[in-house]
């Protein structure tokens, strides 16, 4: 009698234990796991940890690297990598101060992305049209921005009063939640990108230049001008991640977010996109963000000095970039 039933009893397990497996490759999955294990293990070590008003301040202190490492995903993910994005972010935070002070916070934010675009539009047009690696001509960018930052700035910081430019710093409350205008604009720059990558043919190009460019040529993408566009977006993603920097802290300081670099690419890998291009997305990304944020918040509650928050950050980075050569290889058996 109990014959017939166990052939399907079989197949619930067999299913069962499928879904567990594809769970367990699925790039999300690990930058799941890895975030709710922080958050439980500070939530052990300080009781301040898990307060409404921290995981408010984590995700303020999230803003501009979270909105940068979008930016590091559409490079990363056509097989690139940026390490100038936050050098030009910070120049963006120079150029508001200073424009706003000569034609208005209007001006100041059309000069700026003028500026920011022209910058990541060189880095796209030198690895397009020279053929030069991502990693050389955004490193030498870095270098020239940075430098170029100072000078400009006189190595000096410039506070910022105007209104319009300290918007994305103010903050309200949602059902007793304070939040900031500038976490909310961060979320909606992941909805929209994330919406033009798997929503649009754009999207499709950008993930079939990162798997293979070759293909992708064959198959009708214009590959050269699919990876110029995502340095141009990466520039209108900087403005926006340096007019949130304003408003976080209305100090234009030509030294400021210097581990800026590190952090985007430790959000990105460790969300799952793969450094060698073609998968991956934003999702992903943000929830890397929210691991960056709650493993500096949580060292720091624990009273952990900076220094070693850095060495724990770049310890990070190995590691994700180890579990992604790893399912690379497994995959490809």
């Amino acid at each position: 009698m109990t014959t017939p039933a166990q052939p399907a009893r079989t197949d619930v397990g067999a299913r069962a234990r499928d879904l567990a497996v594809r769970a367990l490759h699925a790039p999300l999955f690990g930058a799941t796991v890895a975030l709710i294990v922080a958050i439980v293990i500070f939530s052990l070590l300080s009781p301040r940890f898990l307060t409404a008003v921290n995981f408010s301040l984590i995700l303020q202190q999230s803003v501009v690297i979270g909105i940068l490492a979008v930016a590091q995903t559409l490079i990363i993910l056509t097989a690139g990598i940026d390490l100038s994005i936050g050098a030009i972010a910070v120049l963006g935070t120079i150029m508001l101060a200073q424009a706003a002070g000569a034609g208005g916070p209007l001006f100041a934010l059309l000069v700026t992305l003028l500026v920011c675009v022209v910058l990541s539009s060189l880095n796209g047009a030198l690895v397009t049209v020279l053929r030069l690696p991502p990693f050389i001509v955004t490193l030498g960018a870095f270098t020239a921005v940075v430098a170029a930052t100072r000078l400009f700035a006189g190595s000096q910081t410039f506070p910022v009063s105007d209104p319009l430019l300290r918007l994305l710093g103010t903050t309200f409350s949602i059902g007793g939640f304070v939040t900031t205008y500038g976490v909310v604009v961060m979320l909606l720059v992941y909805v929209v990108i994330g919406y033009a990558l798997t929503q649009t043919a754009w999207g499709k190009h950008v993930y079939a230049v990162g798997g293979s460019p070759t293909a992708a040529r064959l198959s009708g993408v214009k590959t050269d001008r699919t990876v110029f566009s995502v340095y141009v977006l990466a520039g209108i993603i900087a403005i926006i991640a340096a007019w949130a920097a304003i408003g976080r802290i209305p100090n234009a300081d030509p030294n400021a977010y210097q581990n800026a670099n590190l952090e985007t690419i430790t959000a990105v890998v460790i969300g799952g996109t793969s450094l060698f291009g073609g998968r991956g997305g934003v999702l992903g990304t943000l929830i890397g963000t929210l691991i960056v944020g709650v493993l500096r918040n949580g060292l720091t509650l624990a009273g952990v000095d900076s220094l070693y928050q850095n060495v724990a950050t770049g310890v990070l980075v190995i590691v994700a970039v180890a579990v992604d050569q790893f399912m690379r290889r497994r995959n490809s058996r």
